[in-house]
């Protein structure tokens, strides 16, 4: 990576957050499958266009980017390099010879300017340490009237797995665990401030709107509580507490999630915030449009 401005985000990616990620892309995926389809009809990803892919992980999103934009390309990027590499054997295994991935910060990676059609995240641009920076760098990638959509974590007390988690609150040091700010998976939760930062940095026609689906976070109540604990917001809390403690929790977690056991499979429901943009004429910092 040529610069990063966004260091502690990029040891987490680099370390057990972004290992545990990769080695569990395939349950990661299963959890948040239901925004695919609502995230890339907003962005109205077509034929020909030029797909960027911000914080693309493993590269799910970037691959069905990929396969709408069959005449074109969508390039993924992200800070992880444990989650590129996953994303680059699977582009193999499916074929795709019109999606590449870049290890990079995208709140300063050099990107060509105007060179993008659309942009897409799932949940990829909620750690910019400056968003407007990082959305600015964003916009000035795309082309003018290029489109933008975004999957950002929001309505924390509507998130089923998060009210588990709050249900923890004497074993656990939850603290502010799930409340808007930033950087953080809630850091833009507030639907009118992230459309005046998205606004701040050079796009128009900014929307927001809520979107919700269930996921599968496991095979059944036990499974799906220690894939929980063992992410990296758990292990960060159970790390706080005794051994004790942390099977307590465990137990208990348990048989919350047991009355989401359905057919073979633990569900919850995820609910977030789909975010639309056009990027305008000139982009915050920008003096030539390219």
């Amino acid at each position: 990576m040529q610069s990063i401005i966004n260091t502690e985000q990029a040891q987490a990616w680099n370390g057990y957050e972004g290992e545990h990620w990769a080695r569990n892309q395939d349950r990661w995926d299963a959890v948040n499958a239901g925004f695919n389809i609502p995230l890339l009809d907003a962005a109205s990803v077509d034929v020909v266009d030029r797909v960027l892919d911000v914080g693309c992980g493993a590269g799910q999103t970037t691959r069905l980017a990929a396969r709408r934009a069959h005449g074109g390309h969508a390039l993924g990027l992200d800070l992880s390099a444990p989650m590129l590499a996953g994303a680059r054997r699977a582009a193999r295994q499916e074929g795709l010879d019109n999606v590449s991935f870049t290890q990079g910060d995208a709140q300063v990676h050099p990107l060509a300017p105007a060179a993008y059609d659309v942009a897409i995240s799932r949940y990829g641009v909620l750690f910019f340490a400056d968003p407007v920076a990082g959305f600015g760098n964003i916009a000035r990638a795309l082309r003018p009237g290029g489109r933008a959509a975004f999957i950002c974590g929001a309505y924390p007390e509507d998130n089923e797995w998060l009210q588990a988690f709050a249900a923890l609150d004497d074993l656990l040091p939850l603290g502010g665990f799930g409340a808007p700010g930033g950087p953080g998976m809630f850091s833009l939760a507030d639907a009118d401030r992230t459309c005046d930062v998205l606004s701040a940095a050079g796009f128009e026609r900014v929307g927001a709107r809520r979107v919700e689906t269930y996921g599968t976070w496991g095979r059944d109540a036990a499974e799906a509580a220690a894939f929980l604990l063992d992410s990296g917001p758990g292990r960060h809390l159970t790390s706080q507490v005794t051994p004790e403690t942390r099977d307590h929790a465990h137990s208990r977690l348990t048989d919350i999630l047991r009355a989401h056991e359905a057919d073979g499979a633990l569900r919850l429901r995820s609910v977030a915030l789909l975010v639309t943009a056009v990027r305008g004429a000139a982009p915050a910092g920008t003096t030539d449009l390219a």
